[in-house]
């Protein structure tokens, strides 16, 4: 609706989002408020014709959740869904210095179930947070997670609106059975991230650059008082990233640090960073910090998740790295390419002969238990208690990964 009389500009202008012809799923938006004239929207799509009349409803319907009556408003449109639309415009309009302690809210689709503390993580697929254009399919490369990132990923003066797209995201997107992560920035600015992110519950959240205790305990007062604010009553998870010498040297109290930790994870590039030190192929200078996080995640008995592969192209030096990573005690890694969930998956994935070895084994332990024995054995081989649990753990991690059905007793729970 465009006003016939000369509208008055006001001193308030904000402008978000990206435009061009390298940009997908996106758009721009420059908002400037008027003092009278209601609203006027120029817009600029190539589905002008089809969409053009729901989007200009949209705008109207967005500005006036935050509150504003009189603006022109110029957007060009490079394919964007209607959740990223709504968090443009509130960037814009927040930017703008107006809208304070409002938003613009997409319909919420129904959330999954909550996640189990100790679910598969053997791969989580690293989104950009501020590039709509990696959300929409990234469930259905069927990684065990998906991480909307809002930390490394986004330039610093996008912080503000990539939080409001992944805020948006939460609410209006299915990522199919992906756990739904989101990694917040360092503390403090961390702790605004939660602001926009606790209220549309998370599966997990991962805290970066982790070097004491006390920085968890930060985080989760933070999000327990959010929680209450809003009503939030489902389980958030919590995964420490150790980034760094002192980080490493504290992974048992970092990891212990609240009840709400479900893993704790390495991130290379800054650690070797630290110390100074090349990132190779091998891996040979980050041995010592990668064993330390694994030790001690198990001492925590929480899960020890190693960093991403930086090299989305070398299929081969990812599934051995992947296989030495489980050999150390973790259970999977990060990917910044969907071309790695498979390898990754593979590599940490029980061959053949190891699930075939630990079922005779955990037969073996159950039919010593049915006949009241207090030794195994497996043909002429006494087998060690030791031997029995590992079996058992690898016997129970199959069927999670539906390697093996549910053919064996209750007692090969790890």
């Amino acid at each position: 609706m465009t006003s016939s009389a000369a509208p008055h500009v006001a001193d308030a202008r904000g402008e978000a989002g990206r435009a061009g012809s390298d940009v997908r799923s996106d758009l721009h938006v420059t908002f400037e408020q008027r003092t009278s004239g209601g609203i006027d929207i120029q817009l600029r799509s190539r589905v002008d014709l089809y969409y053009g009349g729901a989007i200009r409803q949209q705008v109207r319907d967005v500005l006036q959740s935050l509150g504003v009556k009189h603006a022109h408003i110029d957007i060009v449109d490079e394919g964007a869904l209607p959740f990223v639309i709504a968090a443009r415009i509130e960037a814009a309009v927040r930017r703008a210095g107006l809208a304070e302690g409002k938003s613009s809210l997409p319909d919420a689709v129904a959330l999954p179930a909550p996640s189990p503390r100790d679910r598969l993580r053997r791969s989580r697929l690293y989104l950009p947070g501020n590039e709509p254009k990696y959300f929409v399919n990234a469930g259905l490369h069927a990684p065990d997670a998906i991480i909307l990132d809002l930390e490394d990923s986004v330039y610093f003066a996008e912080k503000d609106t990539a939080r409001l797209l992944v805020r948006n995201a939460l609410r209006a997107l299915d990522f199919e059975a992906a756990e739904r992560m989101v990694r917040i920035n360092q503390l403090p600015l961390g702790l605004a991230d939660l602001e926009e992110i606790v209220p549309q519950s998370p599966d997990l959240i991962l805290v970066p650059k982790v070097e004491t205790p006390e920085q968890i305990s930060d985080v989760v007062r933070a999000m327990e008082l959010i929680a209450q604010q809003v009503g939030v009553a489902r389980p958030i998870w919590l995964m420490p990233i150790l980034e760094s010498a002192l980080g490493i040297e504290n992974a048992f109290t970092i990891a212990k640090a609240s009840s709400q930790i479900a893993a704790i994870t390495i991130g290379l590039e800054d650690y070797t960073a630290d110390l100074g030190v090349a990132k190779t192929p091998e891996g040979t200078e980050s041995l010592y910090a990668r064993q330390r996080v694994a030790n001690a995640a198990h001492a925590a008995h929480v899960q020890a998740i190693d960093s991403a592969y930086g090299d989305a192209a070398d299929g081969d030096g990812l599934l051995r790295w992947g296989q030495a990573s489980r050999a150390l005690g973790f259970e999977g890694m990060g990917c910044i390419h969907p071309i790695q969930i498979e390898i990754i998956h593979r590599a940490f994935s029980p061959t053949a002969s190891e699930v075939e070895k630990a079922r005779e084994i955990v037969a073996a332990y159950e039919d010593a238990q049915r006949r009241g024995l207090g030794v195994v054995s497996l043909g002429s081989k006494m087998i060690d208690a030791p031997v029995v649990q590992r079996a058992l753990k690898l016997v129970a991690r199959a069927r999670q990964m539906g390697i093996v059905g549910n053919d064996l007793a209750s007692g090969a729970q790890s």
